[in-house]
This record gives structure tokens, C-alpha cells and sequence, in this order.
């Protein structure tokens, strides 16, 4: 009733059918009527409520549960406010029966790095199964398996207060550095190690595109660096 009221002032006051939903969505919030109901009530002179054939006098009922239940059968994307036009009751109405009868929370989807197709899960699964033979048949399987990870780094000034230093004369300022500070930068390091810890690490330049042309230089480069730091693994053929 209040709020058929507010739209009937709006009315008086000659605004328009939108700029009264937009006072009454301000207004009153997540309890503010449905675009329809502000629609139909809107140029009423009278602020009753005429009885309709089919409308129930209470909007959290089982009918409007099951209602709700089966368009986000078809739409988990819904809104709140999109369910309370279909439906032509409150907002507020359908977050409780969403909520609290349907037992239902909106929650944002986690990001995947890929979508693998049935044939590609297969074969990973074959691929991690003869790793599991292998590593059981032999118990120095691990200690002889390198794994690489890529992350994004901000820049940082790598320069510390102790390599900052410098000879001054005794009437010059004391030399001043600013505190380290994120760069607006990125730059991608690819990190390779092993049970005994990092291998090898390389920052990709900023210009380079990571191609296979590029990996393979950069296993070629890990390649060396296992001979020097890890000469036990590259024995008999390894």
C-alpha cells in the first residue's frame, strides 16, 4: 500500500512511468515492486487492489515455489528482478523463496584453462596410469622427474638500499630511494625444478611469443643447466 501510494504521487506529479520506477527502485531497494506491478499501478487513481481470478492472496505459496523452481530449471542466469517479472510478484518475495525455500545461492563460476573433450581425458588418464606403473617399478622415478610452472610477476626495482649506496661530499644531500613499489608491468617466469628444489628459472621477454620454436630453446637451455647442477640424472641415457 505505501508503495502504491508513492506511485500515485509520482503521478500527481506528472512523472513518467520510468522515472517513477526509478524513485521506487531507490527508494525501497530489494523490496521495491516489480517493473510490471509499478507499470500496472501506475495512473491509478484508487490504491486498492482489485481481486483477480487466480491470484493467490499470499505470493510465497507453493505455486509460485514451483514456478520459480522451473525457470531456473531452464535459466540458472536469472536475476532476482527478471524472476519477479515472470512470476509478477516482489523482489524481495522471490530472494526468499529462492533462498530460503529453494535453498539456492548465486555464485560465480571458477575459471578453467580449458574445456578437454572426452577423447583428450582419456588419454591423459592412460598417460598418468603408465606414469604410476613407471614411478612403482621404480622407486628413483621421482628423483629423476623434473616439473616446470608458469606465473605472472609484476617488475619490481631488484636495486636495495645497500646497492643504492653511493660517495657523497660532505656538503651534498644524502641521496634518496624510493620504497619498492609495484610495477603496472607483467612478465611471465617459467620455473622448472625437482624434488631437491628450482633447476632452472627464465623471465620470457615481453616481446618474445611463446611458440614451440621458443620452448624448445628454453628445454635446450634446462637441458644444459640439469647437466651442470644435476650430472646424476643424465647418466646412462637419462
Amino acid at each position: 500500500m505505501e508503495q502504491q501510494l508513492a506511485i500515485k504521487f509520482c503521478f500527481r506529479a506528472e512523472k513518467s512511468a520510468t522515472e517513477t520506477l526509478q524513485m521506487v527502485n531507490a527508494a525501497y531497494g530489494d523490496q521495491a515492486l516489480s517493473r510490471s506491478n509499478v507499470f500496472r499501478w501506475y495512473g491509478r487513481e484508487d490504491t486498492e487492489d482489485h481481486p483477480r481470478s487466480g491470484r493467490p492472496t499470499k505470493c510465497r505459496n507453493d505455486n509460485n515455489v514451483e514456478k520459480i523452481s522451473q525457470l531456473l530449471l531452464q535459466n540458472r542466469h536469472l536475476s532476482l528482478r527478471m524472476l519477479a517479472d515472470e512470476v509478477n510478484i516482489g523482489k524481495d518475495t522471490v530472494r526468499k523463496i529462492v533462498v530460503e525455500d529453494l535453498r539456492k545461492r548465486k555464485i560465480c563460476s571458477r575459471l578453467a584453462r580449458h574445456s578437454l573433450t572426452p577423447e583428450q581425458k582419456d588419454r591423459r588418464i592412460a598417460a598418468w596410469r603408465d606414469v604410476i606403473a613407471t614411478a612403482d617399478s621404480g622407486p628413483d622415478f621421482f628423483k629423476k622427474t623434473v616439473t616446470d610452472d608458469e606465473t605472472w610477476c609484476f617488475a619490481y626495482d631488484l636495486t636495495t638500499k645497500r646497492q643504492s649506496a653511493a660517495w657523497v661530499g660532505e656538503t651534498l644531500p644524502r641521496p634518496k630511494k624510493l620504497r619498492f613499489q609495484k610495477s603496472r608491468v607483467k612478465t611471465m617466469l617459467v620455473n622448472f625444478f625437482d624434488w631437491q628444489g628450482v633447476i632452472h628459472k627464465e623471465f620470457v621477454p615481453g616481446v618474445e611469443t611463446i611458440n614451440a620454436v621458443y620452448y624448445k630453446g628454453v628445454l635446450e637451455r634446462l637441458l644444459n643447466r640439469i647437466r651442470r647442477v644435476r650430472p646424476g640424472m643424465c647418466e646412462s641415457g637419462d
